[in-house]
């Protein structure tokens, strides 16, 4: 296996090794499954881990790149799958209790799609409870490989474990609040939340309906815009999913930041982010003005305060909607952080709802007006780095806290707006911190590029935990 640290190697890196026979699919999934079996009891990343089907799925793939058949950048990468969507005859837990016996019939769009691309599909990931803020007291979380008393992230938490600890090349993630992006920048990822519809929802479990955005946990961007090629598109069995082409993710990774005009907001990171998130910001911004972008302040639209004010109460809805079948009929089996969601979003009148998708719209106006004259933004993943896990159970139960954690991510879920999230330095304490890059609809080919122009004169995303 001539790859250096084949199990740290990039989706993209694995595919020219494939073709070029460094490497087979058969070897690299034998290799992900034994670091599964070996380390992941530890890391408790995966709830259902599916070898045999991944081996099948490899040696099928192997056979084709003999006969000279490549699929394309996913062949024969092994990925893992939130537990979230749906596989036929595989248990989707959901990270509940009330699924802990569900077997699906049919799988979701995304899983077709990787599937049918030759992807390698390693298992089913941990998650928070029904993707909200806590894992269900239950069920052990997983813990972040780059220091088990620290934060993994909500609610893709395991797909976060598992590719940063080389268990998998690619993980799908889900975000309705961040959840793609607080894991990615927990464990040093890089995590892309597409426009609103760019990926079908069909056959995922969802948190928020409106809210929900499917997209790629990978080790690059790059890799994000490989796997999200694959997932991206407008699905028949998904009326809400976006008619729009999907472009070539790769063939425009190289074009770098030349001349983008990037917004920032100091006076929205000044005295509310903490020492090393400002030290990262500062440090991105230095690094893409000599790439060549250009920088300008910006003044955050008012009409922002309500989003975040407003998104738990919103997301609280739309998730008693999706429980209706379960709760309260089986209440006893929530945990109290789902529970609870529940409830408020029972209580939730018409009229509060109306006024918030009304203030819902206005925030998504003006944000439209900034990319009139900005190319792209760039803002924290949240306000502090990563806490450990006594510290982030401490603000799940002080509301104003847990709303100010949401300031830079759930705007962006009620604006349905692409961003990705890119590994940007380290705390004191070696744990990594993130940023985002945030986009126009539908412009995710522009998130890739300037991410992949970043990654090409940083090393961030090549650093990986010490696990033995």
């Amino acid at each position: 296996m001539p790859l250096d640290n084949p199990e740290f190697a990039t989706i993209t890196e694995l595919s020219r090794a494939y073709q070029s026979r460094e490497v087979s699919p058969v070897e690299i999934t034998g290799l992900m499954l034994e670091r599964i079996e070996r380390l992941d009891p530890r890391l408790r990343s995966f709830v259902t881990v599916t070898a045999e089907m991944a081996l099948g799925q490899a040696r099928q793939a192997e056979q084709e790149m003999v006969r000279g058949v490549f699929r394309g950048p996913m062949h024969g990468i092994p990925v893992g799958l939130k537990d979230l969507c749906k596989t036929a005859g595989i248990r989707t837990t959901w990270g509940t209790k009330v699924f802990s016996d569900y077997i699906p019939a049919e799988d979701a769009t995304v899983v077709r799609r990787l599937t049918d691309a030759g992807a390698v599909m390693l298992g089913k990931l941990q998650m928070t409870e029904g993707a909200f803020g806590a894992h269900h007291p239950d069920i052990p979380a997983p813990l972040n490989p780059w220091g088990e008393a620290y934060w993994s992230g909500v609610s893709s938490s395991g797909s976060g474990v598992a590719t940063a600890a080389g268990l998998c090349y690619g993980a799908i993630g889900t975000d309705t609040g961040g959840s793609i992006r607080y894991p990615s920048g927990a464990t040093g990822l890089t995590g892309l939340k597409p426009t609103w519809g760019r990926v079908s929802r069909h056959g995922v479990l969802p948190l928020a309906d409106s809210l929900d955005h499917i997209g790629p946990m990978t080790r690059s961007a790059e890799d994000a815009g490989a796997m999200l090629g694959t997932m991206a598109g407008e699905d028949p069995l998904d009326p809400t999913s976006l008619p729009a082409s999907v472009p070539d993710y790769l063939a425009s990774v190289a074009g770098g930041v030349r001349d983008l005009k990037i917004g920032i907001a100091p006076a929205d990171m000044d005295g509310i982010c903490d020492a090393a998130t400002l030290r990262v910001i500062d440090e991105v911004r230095r690094v893409l003005t000599d790439l060549g972008a250009t920088f300008h302040e910006y003044s955050v639209p008012p009409t922002a305060a309500a989003m975040k004010k407003n998104w738990g109460r919103y997301c609280a809805t739309e998730t008693a909607i999706a429980h209706e079948a379960t709760y309260p009929s089986r209440k006893d089996e929530y945990g109290p952080a789902l529970a609870g969601l529940i409830e408020a979003g029972r209580r939730l009148g018409a009229t509060d709802l109306m006024k918030m998708h009304h203030a819902r719209l206005e925030f998504a106006g003006d944000l439209r007006k900034l990319f009139e004259t900005f190319d792209l933004l760039l803002v924290p993943v949240h306000p502090f780095s990563n806490p450990t896990i006594a510290q982030y159970d401490q603000l799940l139960r002080d509301p104003q806290t847990m709303n100010e954690s949401l300031r830079y991510t759930a705007p962006y879920n009620m604006s349905g707006s692409p961003t990705i999230t890119l590994p940007g330095g380290f705390t004191e304490e070696g744990l990594p911190v993130g940023f985002q890059l945030v986009g126009r609809h539908l412009d995710e080919a522009l998130l890739v590029r300037a991410g992949h122009a970043f990654q090409q004169v940083t090393d961030w995303h090549r650093k990986h935990p010490e696990l033995t």
